[in-house]
Parts: C-alpha cells; sequence; structure tokens
C-alpha cells in the first residue's frame, strides 16, 4: 500500500487559551497544543475521526511561537500517521502516531 500524504500550514492564535501561564512575557505553543493539531487536521484531511492509541515517537527540537506559521506535512501508512512541523525549511516538530483502525478507511 502506497502511503497517503497531506500538507498544509498550521498557525496558532496569540488568544489561544493553552498560552496564558506557558512562559508568561515569551509565550510559545505547548507541545500538547501541536499534537492535538496534528490529529484535528488529520481529521479533516481523512474526513473521519481520528483515535490515535500510541505515540511512540515524538521530538520537539525548536519552539512555535504564537501566530507563527508553520508547515505540516503528515503520512499515513497503515495505521501509521507520521508528522512533520517545520519553519522556514526546518522541522520543529516531528513524530509516530498509531492509530486505530477504522472500518471505512480514509477518504482522501
Amino acid at each position: 500500500m502506497n502511503p497517503l500524504a497531506h500538507a498544509t500550514v498550521l498557525r496558532i492564535a496569540a488568544n489561544h487559551p493553552s498560552l496564558p501561564g506557558h512562559f508568561p512575557g515569551q509565550p510559545i505553543v505547548p507541545g500538547v497544543v501541536l499534537l492535538d493539531c496534528v490529529l484535528q487536521e488529520a481529521e479533516r484531511w481523512l474526513q473521519r475521526p481520528v483515535r490515535a492509541v500510541a505515540l511512540p515517537n515524538a521530538k520537539f527540537t525548536a519552539p512555535l511561537l504564537p501566530d507563527e506559521p508553520a508547515d505540516l506535512q503528515l503520512k499515513l501508512d497503515a495505521g501509521e500517521l507520521r508528522f512533520t512541523v517545520s519553519r522556514d525549511g526546518s522541522a520543529i516538530a516531528q513524530g509516530l502516531f498509531r492509530i486505530a483502525a477504522d472500518d471505512h478507511g480514509p477518504v482522501a
């Protein structure tokens, strides 16, 4: 099976409820918010609910600032959802979710 791929641009608004208190005066987007955005975008792309059953690999190498655009690349292959979040061509987060099987398969 060939992996399915998708790309989009993420931008976490400066008024996101997770930002107050996450480094006051110099807010950064929490990693858990990026992970949530990855799963939400996968649901939009696949047009079905996506349930993560494991996150065996996730690496955050640079912070994302509020309102800063970042490129999100997704690749789905046999129940594995790989993601890369990059800024200016350099990865700032990447990893792999294992997702639950679905009877309907991807619509993309």
